[in-house]
């Protein structure tokens, strides 16, 4: 029966099946609420002193509680709601259904529509702001809207992702993107998202592209291949017209080279790309495998100390104020030649264990000068459980906690990689401490301990976290990072070589290229924690305090990806530090699950208390999360690292503790 209640008599359901949420998709949620109202009615079941429980449309419920208590709504706001009766079986089976057979709409229909809304008169501000979403995510919505007929309904059918969708929208000629996407219909090779990019963006090929050195110019004239060749033109600027044969010879030719080189090597596979590096979608699901650097033999420790002595003694002419000119000249360039030697010593590729081999595999990319190369970075795609020691983290009072307040490796490991994203973001927004940052850590790293922990891998190359293949993608930072990324001018790339790209880069407002800085240097940083051990980096607590980062704002603990990972102790220790004993005795029954999801809606602040206890829960995060100043050491709330599956005696004992305490 359908009826209207008013929202203040509406209460979540206990058996509602949906325990976990995502921040980002709520706040749109209750955008589009503000915006046109509810649009669904809630499902319902009579319950106590006349309130009824909601089955289905908790997301919903907790978005109209929100409004109320922001104002837009009143509690007397009448709410539409299908009132249900049955058994409890029943009842959560309908709230299972009425979660479980939703379906995600298509971009490509999200696109029409969006495109509707803006032919009817709206703006792309007015779209964004009525759904809770980014102007960047409406306008790149709208883009493929724009894309060629076939590769849009391609899109829509399912047949292509929306990955290799934007990626045929890297050029807005619609009829070449046609052409490349009927060049691939026929292709035996697995396509991806930088296959597609490459020939959108080359409507031919020079015969300096590395695709070209790797095939040859006889195997691709003999295939059939087209050369258009100018006045002045060699074998190097000559223009390959078939893209798309080109492609497919390489691919080839890269497959060949693989099976060689996992033989050679004795690697379960070895995968090709024509990419100069290995692209996140290539490793993920992957896990990494420990390696370690080849050990020096005898004869080259020899040799490194002779270069350590040569360089000391070289270095000498250079601080002699009596040295000439002359001299002074020729230590330098001696220098250089010893820096170099050493580095070609010390800079040796990891080995992998014999007993790994039969299950390990890597990657064969093309190297700029056309030759396949194998990257010396091994995977596989079984479970690696590693044999991870023992890390204490430090209390403020120097004591350590009981084994009831552990968090896993895994855990701590992805909140590192969190953390550090909500960093990235900040540092990339701020161009002039990271221009300070960038130029002290290069002019830093002559001197640089080599026992020490670095604070970014500044040599330009992307920080990779230590879980593999891990996303927060419904993190705010995460998100705002893609959206910070994809506003960057990338103008500068149509240069043919470096010299003409980099006049390009010079060309672009002093705007732009300080977008660049803050990208290039926050995508440097490594993952870290307000702890002390491995995940310690004391300069990232010192670029927190100067950018006054409230990590409260950019992340939150839900289920996922918090309180369902740690000890139920832990869950009340949170629950005391927002709302006290009172708090923690109204949860110390609950069973994890209950009071994880508990947990979750009580520190997004979706929930009925008082305002001083909501204030304090929204300000909360883990201390490992917070950026602290770095000459006080951090407030630790983790001592012993477990695994997941710890003994649950233990945390049993604690939990049993803080409950009698709350008593």
């Amino acid at each position: 029966m359908i009826q209207s209640i008013p929202l203040k008599k509406l209460v979540p359901s206990p058996r509602n099946v949906r325990k976990s949420s995502d921040v980002l998709a709520d706040l749109q949620l209750r955008a589009d609420i503000g915006a046109r109202g509810l649009l669904q009615n809630l499902v319902v079941r009579k319950g106590k002193r006349g309130k009824f429980e909601v089955e289905a449309g908790g997301r919903r419920l907790a978005a109209l509680q929100a409004l109320a208590e922001e104002g837009p709504l009143s509690e007397s706001h009448e709410v539409t709601c299908l009132v249900i009766e049955g058994e409890e079986s029943e009842v959560r089976e309908a709230s299972l259904a009425e979660n479980f057979q939703r379906l995600a709409m298509n971009p490509a229909d999200e696109a029409q529509a969006f495109a509707a809304i803006i032919e009817a008169g709206a703006t792309t501000e007015d779209v964004a702001r009525r759904f809770g979403l980014t102007v960047r995510f409406v306008e790149g919505r709208l883009r493929l809207a724009s894309l060629a007929p076939c590769v849009f309904e391609a899109l829509a059918e399912g047949t292509i992702t929306l990955d290799m969708a934007k990626a045929y929208g890297a050029i807005s000629d619609v009829e070449r993107q046609a052409h490349v996407y009927a060049e691939l219909q026929d292709a035996w090779y697995q396509i991806t998202p930088d296959t597609i990019r490459r020939m959108v963006l080359d409507a031919t090929v020079r015969g300096s592209d590395p695709r070209a050195v790797l095939v040859g110019r006889d195997a691709y004239l003999t295939a059939g291949g087209r050369i258009e060749r100018e006045l002045f033109d060699d074998d190097a600027s000559e223009s390959w017209i078939d893209v798309a044969l080109l492609e497919d010879l390489a691919h080839k030719a890269m497959e060949e080279a693989a099976e060689k080189v996992a033989i050679e090597y004795g690697l379960a596979w070895v995968r090709p790309t024509l990419g100069t590096y290995v692209s996140h979608d290539l490793v993920d699901g992957l896990n990494r495998l420990p390696c370690e650097p080849a050990p020096m033999t005898d004869r080259e420790v020899q040799e490194l100390g002779e270069l350590e002595a040569d360089y000391d003694r070289v270095a000498a002419v250079l601080e002699d104020e009596d040295s000439d000119e002359d001299q002074v000249a020729k230590a330098e360039q001696e220098l250089v030649v010893i820096d170099r030697a050493m580095r070609a010593i010390n800079d040796r590729p990891p080995v992998l264990a014999d007993e790994l081999k039969q299950e390990a595999g890597a990657f064969l990319v093309l190297s700029r000068n056309g030759e396949p190369t194998l990257v010396p970075q091994f995977y596989t795609e079984t479970e690696v459980v590693a044999d991870e020691g023992v890390v204490e983290a430090i209390e403020e009072s120097g004591a350590v906690k009981t084994k009831g307040s552990a968090l896993s490796q895994r855990l701590l490991d992805e909140l590192a990689m969190q953390r550090r994203d909500i960093l990235a973001i900040h540092l990339a927004n701020d161009p002039a401490l990271a221009l300070d940052f960038m130029v002290f850590t290069l002019a830093d790293a002559d001197g640089h301990d080599w026992r020490a922990k670095k604070a970014s891998t500044l040599v330009g190359s992307v920080a990779s976290g230590p879980v593999a293949g891990f996303e927060a993608k419904d993190a705010p930072a995460s998100a705002a990072l893609a959206e910070f990324t994809g506003s960057l001018d990338e103008s500068w790339r149509a240069g043919e070589n470096d010299v003409e790209r980099f006049a390009r880069f010079r060309a672009l407002s002093d705007e732009a290229r300080s977008a660049w800085l803050g990208h290039v240097v926050s995508r440097t940083l490594v993952a870290s924690l307000a702890c002390e051990g491995e995940r310690s980096v004391p300069l990232h607590e010192a670029l927190g305090s100067l950018l006054e980062i409230e990590t409260a704002h950019w992340w939150r603990p839900t289920a996922a990806n918090y309180f369902d990972r740690v000890a139920k102790a832990r869950t009340l220790e949170a629950l005391d530090a927002a709302g006290g004993p009172e708090l923690v005795s109204r949860y110390a029954a609950s069973k994890k699950a209950e009071l994880a999801s508990a947990a979750e809606r009580i520190f997004s602040g979706n929930f009925i208390g008082e305002a001083e206890v909501k204030e304090r829960a929204q300000a909360w995060v883990p201390s490992i999360m917070r950026f602290t100043d770095a000459d006080v050491p951090a407030d630790l709330e983790e001592d012993v690292l477990i695994d997941d599956e710890a003994d649950e005696t233990v945390r049993d004992d604690a939990t049993d503790e803080i409950a009698e305490q709350a008593a």
